[in-house]
């Protein structure tokens, strides 16, 4: 069996739901002002997505209700990202086996607080590996799922074969996420390759609003509302 077919049954077997190889020599200079050089200097990126629950998701717009918030917070957030982490730490322990480097990127870790970002960015790499597009939202939008996913990356230098190409923009004239925005983070401009974020979205609105409701911390209505993932259901 090839490191590919490899890596991806592993990732299958643990649970991923997505598994892709990104090929991230495009967005190199992107890649290094964002997380520094040694970051850029993988030319590869495996990018895993594990889908939240329906049934959590579809509670959201009941989110002032404690056991509705909890729950998505719980089993929505910390345990997916627990699982994504264990994930990429055994995906990158059997490419170092295999004599190659690795580095997992943590699934919701911030490293830039005044830019409210990772080191690197999984929507990056989930959109170069064909997983999706970026929405109007700024999350990456999945056929399958829509925006009800998500991700974690293990940047590598194994001799793997990237396994697509990014998809075009599929939003359309949608404005769902833009108008339930309950802060009005996002201008609804479409995504563009080597725009910055700001064009898009007000990344401090969204964090404000989070830390100083009383809805403990969870909103997450534009993950709801994307009609990807609430007409596709499985």
């Amino acid at each position: 069996m090839d490191l590919n077919k490899k890596l991806r049954k592993i990732a299958i077997d643990e649970g991923a739901d997505f598994f892709g190889v990104a090929d991230l020599s495009n967005a190199r200079d992107f890649v290094k002002e964002q997380g520094g050089e040694a970051v850029a200097s993988y030319p590869l990126a495996i990018s895993l997505g594990i889908r939240i629950m329906n049934s959590i998701v579809d509670q959201l717009p009941h989110r002032e209700e404690r056991s509705v918030a909890v729950n998505y917070h719980h089993h929505g957030y910390t345990i997916i990202n627990r699982r994504l982490d264990y994930l990429a730490s055994r995906i990158s322990s059997q490419i170092q086996n295999n004599g190659y480097s690795a580095l997992p990127i943590p699934a919701s870790e911030r490293y830039d607080d005044e830019r409210i970002c990772a080191v690197f960015s999984h929507k990056l790499a989930a959109h170069l590996a064909g997983h999706g597009w970026i929405g109007k939202s700024c999350m990456l939008i999945t056929p399958e799922a829509g925006p009800r996913v998500r991700w974690i990356t293990v940047l590598t230098d194994a001799p793997l074969s990237a396994t697509g190409t990014s998809q075009d923009e599929k939003c359309g004239d949608c404005t769902e996420c833009v108008d339930i925005c309950p802060v009005s983070s996002f201008t609804g401009t479409p995504f563009k390759e080597g725009e910055p974020r700001d064009i898009r979205y007000d990344a401090s609105r969204c964090e404000k609003y989070l830390h100083e409701e009383a809805e403990w911390e969870v909103c997450g209505l534009c993950v709801y509302i994307c009609p990807h993932g609430r007409n596709k259901k499985k």
